[in-house]
């Protein structure tokens, strides 16, 4: 136990975890989930918001199993590895007001930073200027952590607090064993299913969960996260992390074209649009807000998994913030971005740009 306990967190445990979401992402596209969309961190909130009604794009609402497997695998080795901590108090409301920015610019892209990588080892070119945005909001953030910025100290609290998230999880997963979808019905009696559309689009919900609760145990033994990858090369040259983004992104190309998933191009490319300006934009805003917060969209449901109350605060946000994307005319769709989104951008980095200047530690 105790090597298995230090293995992951080791030079080729970063590279191996990275190749194995690689790995699995691709295939969970062949298995039926969305094009470039094996694992969506962004897309997958997106898509339980609309499962349990909390937006009405039909096409977009699906109760996704790898999310709950995400929380309850990092539950599970956080437990079995004594590293369940339940802790909040840093700045909850900051950090619901980042996780809902975070996942609008995530949605004028089209995608979190897992989807970004996985759009361009699909050979989705507009990824590149996506890619870009995220690094140059993460290089922003690290401008404020620089100057002193700090959301304060998270406290040790009750138990139940930490246990919140893993139980909420257990609840979907329930619910979507006594409310399967019924062919061709959008609606389960209590929860709703896509019948066309990226939400009609899933992997075999086994299959789906059994993946998630892999990943969620493996990357929280490593601290799988793609916006710290960059933050620490930018902050302290350090490059562990950003050895198992690459070798996500060089597992997935593989399989890819393996399997004849690879089409390279700007136009065509499944749940993508070419407002190349945009997707730059919508990932500085998510970029700058996951520097903010401490975590990528996938590091933070892992810390919530662990116990981390204010990762499950910016969960939340995160699950409004897609909510109101599709019910204001935010989102984008494969052609052009939301009618608000512009808007919601541009809001959204003023927002963070204000949260950043006034936390600032004396």
């Amino acid at each position: 136990m105790t090597q298995l306990k230090n293995i992951f967190s080791t030079k080729w445990g970063i590279i191996s975890v990275g190749a194995f979401i690689g790995v699995f992402a691709a295939l969970l596209t062949k298995w039926g989930n969305p094009g470039n969309m094996g694992i969506c961190v962004a897309c997958f909130n997106r898509d339980i918001a609309g499962a349990v009604g909390l937006h009405r794009a039909d096409i977009v609402q699906y109760m996704r199993p790898e999310i709950i497997g995400f929380v309850l695998g990092a539950f599970i080795a956080a437990l079995l590895f004594g590293e369940f901590r339940a802790r909040a108090g840093s700045a909850p409301i900051v950090r619901f007001f980042l996780g809902a920015f975070a996942m609008i610019g995530a949605l004028v892209f089209l995608g979190c930073p897992w989807r970004a990588i996985l759009r361009l080892a699909g050979g989705d070119w507009n990824a590149i200027l996506g890619i870009f945005g995220l690094v140059f909001g993460i290089w922003l953030g690290t401008l404020f952590l620089k100057k002193g910025f700090n959301l304060g100290r998270s406290q040790k609290t009750y138990a139940s607090v930490g246990l919140l998230m893993p139980i909420l999880m257990v609840g979907f997963l329930v619910l979507m064993f006594v409310f399967p979808q019924v062919k061709g019905e959008g609606k389960s009696s209590i929860l709703f299913y896509s019948t066309k559309g990226p939400g009609s689009m899933h992997a075999p919900l086994f299959i789906s969960l059994v993946i998630g609760l892999a990943v969620g145990f493996l990357a929280q033994r490593s601290r799988f996260c793609t916006m710290g990858a960059f933050r620490d090369l930018l902050l302290f040259k350090d490059s562990h992390l950003l050895l198992g983004i690459t070798s996500f992104f060089v597992a997935a190309l593989i399989i890819n074209l393996a399997l004849s998933q690879f089409k390279p191009g700007f136009t065509g490319q499944p749940v993508a649009h070419a407002m190349h300006f945009w997707n730059f934009a919508g990932m500085a805003l998510s970029g700058l807000a996951f520097a903010l917060a401490g975590g990528c969209p996938g590091r933070q449901v892992f810390l919530s998994g662990e116990g981390d109350g204010d990762a499950a605060v910016f969960v939340m946000g995160r699950i409004t913030g897609v909510a109101l994307s599709h019910n204001f005319s935010m989102a984008s769709s494969a052609v052009v971005i939301g009618t608000y989104g512009a808007a919601a951008v541009i809001t959204g980095l003023v927002v963070c740009l204000f949260i950043g200047f006034t936390m600032r530690a004396k």
